[in-house]
């Protein structure tokens, strides 16, 4: 089989959603517009995580993470044991509310590489109203506990990184927020904006909620754009400050959706995102398997989904002049994520 642009190498990063299930129904997540799922239903079963890894032998990286809440899983230690035991470089993103000290400890000590944990506020009123059903005390209380257990068993893993998804309601919390982690002991802010508009979706359709939700909170709507880019410049001044690393995005309107310089993005030759359920996906931005199925694993294998049509007609669109529908409101896509 001919490797070129449109038949790469099998991916050597895999993100996996090893569970649909949550345990909050956060605003900006499509778990929030759809019924709850059981923890155990909504589990990526072991065999199907142990075949992926076994048809992947230049595998290097697995994120273990989609719209469920990964501690929820009950195969989470099993699955970052066999990575670990590869040297596969292994991580997930949690919001933290199930994160007690044993699990912490138990964390640590599995010699998972990352942690990165959702804090989308830096005082409860505004965390609390976009991550519905948490509690902002036990989060942060949480979070320091995760930073005490790796310093007593003088770990070096699991780094410890914040992710905060900037919006409207939010954004001024930031500078607060920083001054927060730097007490915490927490050495790195990556901070992002909603990840689409879904402006592909059918006002009326199943996506009206998300899609309303976005519009209304969108920072790249641009009448917010001053205001936030105060936030964002204050708070990498207090991160210079206080000697936390701060990553954030672009605050303003951003480009019309057009094919960016060679290839748009670079998520369907370089990795791939997989639900739960075996639905093969170009990447974890795109929320909702019913929005795009490039195969599925109970059919085939990953290999065959890989260099099948569906995989390099995507590569072929979103490559060229006429993107698919679903990237042109993606905000990676659009360089605002």
């Amino acid at each position: 089989m001919p490797v070129d642009i449109m038949d790469p190498p099998l991916p050597s990063h895999l993100q996996l959603e090893v569970t649909s299930a949550c345990n909050l129904r956060c605003m900006m997540c499509l778990v929030r517009y759809r019924p709850p799922v059981n923890k155990i239903a909504g589990a990526m079963r072991p065999e199907l995580f142990h075949r992926l890894v076994g048809e992947m032998p230049g595998l290097n990286r697995l994120t273990l993470q989609g719209l469920g809440e990964p501690l929820l899983s009950p195969y989470l230690m099993q699955m970052i044991e066999a990575a670990v035991a590869r040297r596969i470089t292994v991580g997930f993103n949690t919001n933290a509310t199930l994160l007690t000290r044993r699990r912490a400890e138990e964390l640590v000590a599995s010699g998972v590489d990352w942690l990165h944990v959702s804090l989308d506020g830096a005082r409860a009123t505004a965390y609390e109203a976009v991550r519905d059903g948490a509690d902002f005390d036990t989060v942060v209380a949480n979070l320091a506990g995760l930073v005490r257990a790796k310093r007593a068993a003088g770990s070096a893993t699991p780094w410890i990184r914040v992710v905060f998804v900037a919006m409207r309601d939010n954004v001024t919390e930031l500078p607060e927020l920083v001054r927060l982690l730097a007490r915490i002991g927490v050495d790195e802010l990556h901070v992002q904006n909603l990840s689409h508009s879904f402006s592909d979706a059918d006002p009326a359709g199943r996506y009206d909620e998300i899609r309303q939700f976005t519009t209304d909170q969108a920072l790249w709507a641009g009448a917010d754009s001053g205001r936030a880019a105060d936030a964002f410049a204050e708070a990498g001044r207090v991160a210079r400050e206080h000697g936390v690393r701060i990553r954030l995005p672009q605050a303003g309107v951003p480009a019309a959706p057009s094919p960016l310089p060679e290839r748009g993005c670079s998520w369907p030759w370089d990795a791939a995102y997989i639900t739960s359920a075996g639905v093969v996906q170009p990447c974890c931005m795109v929320m909702g398997d019913d929005r795009v199925s490039l195969g599925r694993l109970g059919e085939q294998s990953f290999p065959q989904i890989w260099y099948g049509e569906a995989y390099r007609e995507f590569r072929r669109r979103l490559a060229g002049a006429d993107p698919p529908e679903v990237c042109r409101g993606c905000s990676l896509y659009r360089r605002t994520f």
